[in-house]
């Protein structure tokens, strides 16, 4: 009996250190975080409001301007101004760095791959973000951290974005593999109207980003959860995919989940259906769900 009480320990033991995810190494979880030897590791960037992160935020935290970042991504072609803006924050393309929001993901994960676009190695969103580190107890700081500039070197990743003209043509060509939607049921079915056209791309797979995360924690759902998710959706993760959605936020959510279960980089279609569907010439169809 003792020897059976072992052996199964010993098992549990072992499955509790196999990895949650194809791609765990993405994921910071708060307790980790709050571990002095791991925290000193990261550059850590919170991605909420300026006024919330003045009102409180993780110990040792920069407050990055997420509204300045998205709308100055632009093409992903001024290298030496993005040089500047990450450099500034104190990363370079070797610098460890972890993200969290209050807005399950989305701005988190915009910068995520923004980063990652820009060729820095090691960033990591934080599960569960700013509430998930509350109700973990994580400490609370109201420091204005300054950063420490570095001087930074980005290369554009073009494997991690996709343009207008490169998905016309793939699509005109029979070629353009798996697209994902990570809008809305209504936007994706064109009953919302957020552009001059409005529907989906030709093709494209439907499933909302928010779907990927717990409801009540905002932490990603489990990887056996989020693998039915996929199937569910007709998804493989480990298809080339382009992910899009209204202007690249909610299509970087979708992008890191699908590397998170064992995919390559999705390409982000980062100008999205604002674009899209303000095109007189792009193809649109309008799917029945």
């Amino acid at each position: 009996m003792f020897a059976a009480s072992i052996l199964m320990l010993a098992l549990l033991d072992a499955d509790a250190k196999k990895p949650a995810y194809a791609r765990s190494e993405l994921l910071l979880e708060p307790a980790d975080l709050m571990k002095p030897e791991t925290a000193n590791k990261f550059i850590i960037l919170d991605a909420r409001g300026k006024s919330s992160y003045q009102a409180g935020h993780v110990p040792g935290a920069i407050h990055v301007e997420t509204g300045r970042w998205a709308s100055a991504f632009g093409n992903g072609t001024d290298r030496a101004g993005w040089s500047k803006r990450i450099g500034n924050l104190g990363i370079d393309t070797d610098t460890p760095v972890a993200v969290y929001d209050a807005s399950r993901n989305k701005d988190a994960a915009r910068i995520w791959w923004i980063l990652r676009y820009w060729g820095i190695k090691d960033v990591r969103l934080l599960n569960g973000g700013w509430d998930g580190w509350q109700a973990a107890g994580g400490k609370i700081e109201t420091t204005d951290n300054a950063p420490r500039p570095r001087k930074a070197e980005p290369t554009p990743g073009s494997q991690r974005i996709a343009t207008r003209s490169q998905l016309m043509l793939l699509l005109k060509a029979g070629k353009a593999g798996q697209i994902v939607d990570t809008r809305s049921e209504m936007e994706y079915c064109g009953e919302a109207l957020t552009a001059k056209r409005n529907g989906a791309i030709p093709g494209a797979k439907h499933l909302e980003w928010s779907a990927t995360l717990d409801p009540k924690t905002g932490r990603f759902k489990s990887p056996a959860e989020l693998a039915k998710l996929l199937e569910d959706a007709g998804i493989d993760p480990k298809k080339p995919s382009t992910t899009y959605c209204q202007s690249g936020g909610r299509a970087s959510v979708m992008a890191f989940v699908l590397e998170l279960m064992g995919g390559k980089p999705a390409r982000n279609y980062y100008r999205s259906w604002a674009e899209w569907g303000n095109d007189a010439d792009t193809p649109i169809v309008k799917p029945k769900k």
